[in-house]
Formats: structure tokens, C-alpha cells, sequence
């Protein structure tokens, strides 16, 4: 099974989505038979907003809302991040494309699942900036990655084309907004749902794609035609003279 996870490093829900999901897959037997790849997807493209207002009003220029609203908001994400084991203290705004550039690097090194963790409990839990050259690639020599290849990447444009596929896909089929899941390139689910959602949604999908397919025939006649099996071809009786 493969679930395919369109979210980007700024978005809290898909912090938290991906706690639930994670909390159902330790629940599911099939566990080790499940790939989990991270595509790519900017809630801030460059120059979409301006990354030196705070987070609270960032969200009240952006929603046409009071400061005192957008904190209430936050306050309120930061509750539902908690029954996760999440701890939200950020107060930034952070631009996220190199972060993508950075996870595409680690993904061709092995480790984009912990560099995709590191991310965003960076961003969420340390209130690190992750749209800076210098948090990224700290963050990258932490988890092992070469300090040298890191620096090389960021300062060029590699991986931008496979950020830029991600993202085209994902208006392909239709993502509105992230968390976005995608199980098997057939079944979708949108949003951090909680942990019963996944569950159940990872025990059909098994089900279903377990299921042995059989096929119904289309000749006019009941009888078969002739073939050849693994112990010698047969002829029906309507061919034999």
C-alpha cells in the first residue's frame, strides 16, 4: 500500500494529520507493507506574504479578521495539536519552497521522513524560521546529511523542478488544500481526520485491493473455447469432429 501525503511545513493540520495517521498505522497489522511518500504543496509562495508580520497577523490580514480572532484561532489549533502530543509555539511566518527543495534532497538521500519531521517540529514546536538558508541547513547536518551537498543545493536550484511537479499534480487531481491523502492513486482523503478515519479507510483499501479479482466472460456462448493449460490444451465439444 502506498499513501501519497500532499502538505507543506507551515500548515498546522498537517502537523497534526500526520500524527493521527501515524497513530493508525501503529494500530494496523499491515503496517510494514505501507509506503508513505511527501509531496509537495506552498500555502506561501515567494513573495505571497509578507514574512516579517507575526503569525497572528499574518492570519488577520489574510482572513479579514481581528488579531484578538487570529490568536483565538491559533489557541485553537494549538488545543487539537495537544491530544496529538503536539506542543505548537510558533509566532512566524515562514516562506517554505527551499524547505520542499531541501526534503526533495533528502528524500534522494534516504531520509525524507526525518527531515520532514524535523521540519515541522521545527517550524511548530521551536518557532524556527524555515524559509532561512541557515536554519535548513543546520536542521539538515543535524539529522547526518552532508553539510557541503546541503549548502550546494540551497544556494542553487536543484530539486526545484520535482517541488514544481508535486504541486502540478496536485491541481492535476484536484487538491484544494493540504493535508492532502492519497491511497494507492485511487482514494483520497482530505484533512486531518481523526486516527478512526484513517484506520478505517487503510483496513478497506487493504480489503479491497486484497480481494481476488474475477472476471466475467463476454462470448455469446456458455460453452468455453478452446486452450492450453499448464496439463495440455482442450478442445470443447462443439469443435471436435
Amino acid at each position: 500500500m502506498k499513501i501519497e501525503i500532499w502538505s507543506d511545513f507551515v500548515c498546522p493540520f498537517c502537523y497534526i494529520g500526520k500524527r493521527r495517521l501515524e497513530q493508525a498505522l501503529d494500530s494496523f497489522p499491515h503496517k510494514d507493507k505501507v509506503e508513505v511518500v511527501y509531496k509537495s504543496f506552498e500555502l506561501n509562495p515567494p513573495g505571497s506574504i509578507d514574512t516579517s508580520l507575526k503569525i497572528d497577523e499574518a492570519l488577520a490580514k489574510k482572513y479579514g479578521t481581528s488579531i484578538e480572532e487570529a490568536k483565538r484561532m491559533n489557541e485553537n489549533v494549538a488545543q487539537q495539536a495537544a491530544t496529538v502530543g503536539l506542543d505548537f509555539k510558533f509566532d512566524i511566518v515562514s516562506e517554505t519552497f527551499d524547505a520542499h527543495r531541501l526534503a526533495k534532497f533528502a528524500e534522494s538521500k534516504g531520509k525524507a521522513t526525518e527531515v520532514t519531521e524535523r521540519l515541522l517540529h521545527a517550524y511548530f514546536s521551536e518557532n524556527k524560521n524555515v524559509g532561512d538558508h541557515q536554519v535548513l541547513l543546520d536542521l539538515a547536518v543535524e539529522l547526518g546529511l552532508d553539510r557541503a551537498e546541503v549548502e550546494s543545493v540551497l544556494k542553487g536550484n536543484d530539486f526545484a523542478k520535482d517541488v514544481r511537479i508535486d504541486e502540478a499534480e496536485a491541481k492535476e487531481i484536484g487538491v484544494r488544500g493540504v493535508p492532502f491523502f492519497v491511497i494507492n492513486q485511487k482514494y483520497a482523503i482530505s484533512g486531518a481526520q481523526p486516527p478512526e478515519t484513517f484506520s478505517s479507510a487503510l483496513q478497506q483499501v487493504w480489503e479491497e485491493e486484497s480481494q481476488k479479482k474475477t472476471l466475467q466472460p463476454l462470448a455469446q456462448s456458455n460453452e468455453d473455447g478452446a486452450f492450453c493449460a499448464e496439463d495440455g490444451c482442450e478442445v470443447p465439444s462443439q469443435h471436435k469432429e
